[in-house]
């Protein structure tokens, strides 16, 4: 019997967690026959059947349970040979893949890349923009090196950096009236405040300061970005809630909107890195969090830079 290849262990692990060759192979960002060619390269050199194809889903096989776990296994020991290879060589050097939730790239990493690639010319790297769930199930599968994204992570076995806190600022259409000044949390209940789609954090984080002071949000009306959602507002649809750091690129593109600040104490979010708790890269993403606030901190005093 011959030995299973890397590849092939990674291409069936893809299929094993997705159970379909086309939402694995996206996974992968490889094509599906070249994923379904490995997984049966895969089954002739166990010479078994790992899957079960139906018309409509994949089923594994009780073998393909085993080599599942077992693939688990023996991917994870090789990442972390590479992770402990990376670390002797010196901090932020070769490859590193970096997930962002979308409230938060097309902000901060405009102001952030520049300056990694010029404190660390031999950093490699990649970033990939997904929605929290998402982005923590990849990293937990070994797919991404770190993350960046609202603290809490959710889960178990992340460690945290936090990295800076930003307040919300109520946005609303220019014709509403509003007392002038700082605006109580509690003007919410007299709101629509709209919200993004199921799966953003910032959704989330929007309903709780709602959930607070009783406000309501409409089931009728949801956006996929924020970009989206500010639109809504500027078509006078209701009022939402925007963290600091995007409201100079979404406001700008938006026209008939008035921002009004909460009074102390305003509602925040913080913003962190997130990387496996048993990594052995943990003194080089200390590093990397020592580089991000230094960016941040050329912001101004919007973003509230933390200290671990």
């Amino acid at each position: 019997m011959g030995r299973p290849t890397v590849s092939q262990l990674r291409a069936f692990l893809a299929l094993a967690e997705h159970l379909h060759f086309r939402d694995a192979a996206a996974a992968l960002r490889m094509s599906q026959p070249a994923l379904s060619g490995a997984v049966a390269a895969l089954e002739e050199t166990l010479d078994t059947r790992l899957v079960e194809r139906t018309t409509r889903r994949v089923l594994l096989t009780p073998a393909g349970e085993r080599v599942a776990r077992r693939a688990e296994n023996v991917l994870a020991e090789l990442d972390r040979l590479v992770e402990e290879v990376r670390a002797v060589r010196g901090p932020l050097v070769g490859p590193l893949r970096v997930g962002v939730i979308p409230t938060v790239a097309p902000y901060l990493l405009p102001v952030v890349l520049p300056r990694l690639a010029e404190e660390f010319p031999d950093l490699e790297l990649s970033v990939h923009e997904e929605q929290t769930g998402h982005i923590v199930a990849e990293l937990m599968a070994g797919r991404l090196d770190v993350v960046l994204l609202a603290l809490p992570a959710p889960g178990q076995g992340v460690t945290e950096l936090p990295l800076y806190d930003e307040d919300f600022v109520l946005v609303t259409p220019a014709s509403f009236e509003l007392d002038a000044g700082a605006v109580p949390r509690d003007a919410l209940t007299e709101l629509d405040v709209i919200l993004l789609n199921e799966g953003h954090c910032l959704r989330d984080q929007a309903l709780d300061v709602c959930r607070e002071v009783g406000a309501r949000a409409p089931a009728a009306t949801y956006a996929t970005s924020l970009a989206t959602l500010v639109q809504l507002v500027s078509g006078g649809l209701g009022v939402t809630l925007v963290p600091e750091t995007a409201l100079a690129v979404e406001t700008r593109r938006a026209p008939n909107l008035a921002l009004h600040r909460f009074a102390d104490p305003a509602p925040f979010r913080r913003i962190g890195l997130g990387f496996r708790s048993t990594s052995p890269r943990a003194e080089e993403f200390e590093v990397l969090a020592r580089g991000v606030r230094a960016a941040i901190a050329d912001l101004g005093p919007e973003c509230r830079v933390r200290a671990r």
